[in-house]
């Protein structure tokens, strides 16, 4: 007799295969828990995604079970003046017995022109992978800065913004919206007042994993630009030193003018391919926050 093909379909995840999804995503990333996918993906479930876009992203499908995912985390951003929307691919794994069936899922993922794709954790040795499907870098590295070393600019004071947040004196509904958001997913969110204006800030607190020693840290998740983080690094500094924070890591392409800290390629490469190339320091609605570091 002849054995039958396996059934191999390629789909969008449905709030119905999150278990099944979370057991598959466990047995490919060796040290990321059950229960860390679960709670990322139930974040999926309950935010707002850009109309006509996949909620989790896309699946394998081999007679009803996942053999294969790519999670999918579209988000809409301002960009010159209008809104744009994004997507950070992220988490992708197949069962070793359905490799061949994998680019499928890149396939899919990656058809919409309009759409600016991100992939914010590439592992070194995708790198030649994910530059021949035409991906380009847009940040080479990360700046590990020390904000309280610097000075605190006259006339500046910063308070932490709750989730409940109506209106902040200074900022557009927007970035209201993006601090109160990024509270509720449990960043640290701030605003800075200064004699210039108001200025807003994202940052989420990083684990020390893979051996890696380093001072407590925060990596900045979002702000208008990186030069506002460095006129307020002083005052910024001081109110995370007294939370135990010592260091604040920046998306970057090399030093940080004004700012004190230790430079390096070895980690925090990022790519995208699309229309717009992203700004450093914008990971706002990407796994880092949703899922977490």
């Amino acid at each position: 007799m002849t054995a039958l093909k396996p059934l191999i379909r390629c789909r969008e995840i449905g709030e119905a295969d999150i278990d099944g999804v979370a057991d598959l995503l466990t047995r490919g990333f060796a040290g990321r828990s059950r229960d860390y996918w679960l709670h990322g993906l139930r974040r999926q479930a309950a935010r707002e995604v850009p109309q006509g876009y996949p909620r989790f992203g896309y699946m394998l499908d081999h007679d009803g079970v996942p053999v294969g995912v790519l999670l999918l985390l579209y988000s809409l951003r301002e960009s010159s003046g209008e809104m744009a929307v994004y997507c950070n691919l992220s988490s992708w794994y197949v069962e070793p017995a359905f490799r061949s069936y994998a680019p499928m899922l890149t396939k899919i993922a990656q058809r919409h022109n309009e759409v600016t794709y991100l992939n914010i954790s590439p592992a070194i040795w995708t790198w030649p992978i994910i530059e021949a499907q035409g991906f380009r870098p847009y940040c080479k590295g990360l700046f590990f800065s020390v904000p309280v070393l610097s000075r605190a600019a006259p006339g500046t004071r910063v308070e932490i913004v709750a989730a409940d947040a109506t209106a902040i004196d200074g900022l557009t509904d927007g970035e209201v919206e993006i601090l109160t958001r990024h509270a509720a997913y449990g960043c640290l969110c701030l605003v800075s007042h200064t004699p210039k204006g108001a200025f807003p800030f994202v940052l989420l607190p990083m684990r020390i994993r893979r051996g890696y020693i380093a001072p407590p840290a925060m990596q900045l998740v979002y702000c208008r630009d990186v030069a506002d983080f460095v006129s307020c690094a002083g005052v910024i500094g001081r109110l995370l030193l007294r939370q135990g924070m010592v260091s604040v890591l920046l998306d970057a392409n090399g030093s940080v003018p004004g700012l004190i800290g230790l430079y390096t390629e070895k980690r925090g490469r990022k790519y995208f391919k699309g229309p717009r190339q992203p700004q450093l320091a914008d990971l706002t609605d990407t796994e880092l926050v949703l899922y977490g570091p």
